[in-house]
């Protein structure tokens, strides 16, 4: 099985505090076990329901590899609140090459991104127009298509937060193109169109730990899948309606 590009692993060194708040996720437990995760393809989703520790882990691999915590690339220095937690202290990451270029990009701390964009950069270097003078979905989709530049890590939290479906569709080609110039995606998703970029490795986060599991096997496939096929039905369900 051939590794990713760039990182290629992550190793855990089992060393957090006993009372650490982390040891109840499932990601840690995971990490405890088998002490090391290992990528194999250019771009992976982490998914999984919410509290599995997906986000987290994906925030500890952006802060070790030397990304700013709040988003951003190594140059981006602000700084409001200081959320991310230890475990980017207790991870190597074992890497298999130099990216030229990297992102970490997340939609819950855009607005905190875009204002120390507009403070310390050019307005034209993102499209021509200030990222606060965008939507979320635009200001997101602006970055991506004016600041990747290609063989790069890009570390995407979320994203669906900020796309509609027809601009996740562009972020689609957007990644492709990216990917053909030697870039490696690590994303954390609830998105079931974003997991079917081809060839993805999708690494589900669930109780019993981390596993690669395939698009159509995944819970938000299968869900979004039976819900679009029959919402009447699915609603009838969940409300509680009888059918006359």
């Amino acid at each position: 099985m051939s590794s990713a590009k760039y990182i290629s692993e992550v190793c855990f060194d089992n060393r957090l505090n006993e009372d650490s708040y982390l040891n109840k996720l499932p990601v840690i437990r995971f990490l405890a076990k088998e002490k090391r995760l290992s990528f194999s393809s250019n771009v992976t989703f982490f998914v999984g329901e919410n509290g599995t520790g997906k986000s987290t882990l994906l925030e500890a691999i952006a802060v070790a590899y030397g990304f700013n915590a709040e988003g951003g690339s190594k140059n981006f220095t602000f700084s409001t609140n200081a959320t991310h937690s230890e475990l980017c202290q207790h991870i190597t990451l074992a890497k298999r090459g130099y990216a030229k270029d990297g992102f970490f990009l997340r939609a819950e701390s855009m607005y905190n991104a875009a204002t120390y964009i507009d403070q310390v950069r050019a307005a034209g270097s993102y499209g021509g127009v200030s990222l606060h003078h965008q939507s979320h979905g635009e200001s997101f989709l602006a970055i991506v298509q004016n600041r990747f530049f290609g063989n790069g890590l890009y570390i995407l939290d979320e994203p669906e937060a900020a796309l509609s479906p027809m601009r996740l569709l562009t972020l689609l080609a957007e990644m492709d193109a990216l990917v053909k110039q030697d870039s490696q995606f690590i994303i954390a998703t609830h998105s079931p169109i974003l997991m079917a970029f081809p060839g993805a490795e999708i690494l589900g986060f669930s109780a019993d730990g981390i596993r690669q599991i395939d698009y159509r096997d995944t819970e938000h496939y299968q869900v979004t899948k039976r819900f679009l096929d029959n919402p009447e039905k699915m609603l009838q369900y969940l409300l509680g309606e009888n059918e006359d």
